[in-house]
């Protein structure tokens, strides 16, 4: 494996933790004193535009040391799925794993919503009560004003390079 022996360390909202890449390509926890090769931190709010699958928020990753490392876990983890109903019921049992597993799904359905709501409240406050982020119409209005300005100035130059290209024949002649 290319990436054997180097480390990762991550902090993920309140999380922070170092991986270590076994030669098979699995992960394991590596020594809290270990040097990580590549650093990815992603802050909470990120975190929850991510579990949204906000593909704009993965641009705002921030990642430290060896990019290419970083960019090839976080494509492995992106894949990644954890059966966390599996897990559980080797300690609780095949019925509360399930159970628990089906409270928590519904438990993050009903954060995302709220969250989403959340989102959506606040971008109509500042955009009707307290003007703090443009309307889009407002935002392609303004674009079309600057695209009409600058075709104006366009032609003004031109035609003050031409005046000016008389006024020096004039002066030469």
């Amino acid at each position: 494996m290319h990436h054997a022996g180097k480390v990762i360390a991550l902090h993920i909202a309140f999380v922070q933790t170092k991986l270590m890449i076994l030669p098979d390509g699995s992960l394991d926890l590596a020594a809290d004193n270990a040097h990580a090769d590549a650093s990815i931190d992603i802050s909470p709010s990120l975190a929850l535009r991510l579990m949204a699958k906000d593909d704009a928020a993965k641009l705002h990753i921030k990642v430290e040391g060896d990019a290419h490392l970083a960019t090839e876990l976080g494509k492995v983890l992106q894949y990644m799925r954890w059966d966390i109903e599996e897990d559980l019921s080797k300690v609780v049992g095949d019925i509360p794993a399930h159970q628990l597993n089906h409270f928590g799904k519904q438990s993050v359905g009903a954060v995302k919503k709220q969250a989403a709501n959340l989102a959506a409240m606040l971008v109509e406050y500042w955009q009707e009560e307290m003007p703090l982020l443009a309307k889009k119409w407002q935002v392609e209005q303004f674009n079309a004003d600057v695209d009409y300005l600058r075709s104006d100035f366009a032609r003004l130059d031109k035609k003050l390079a031409k005046l000016t290209q008389r006024i020096q024949e004039s002066i030469s002649h």
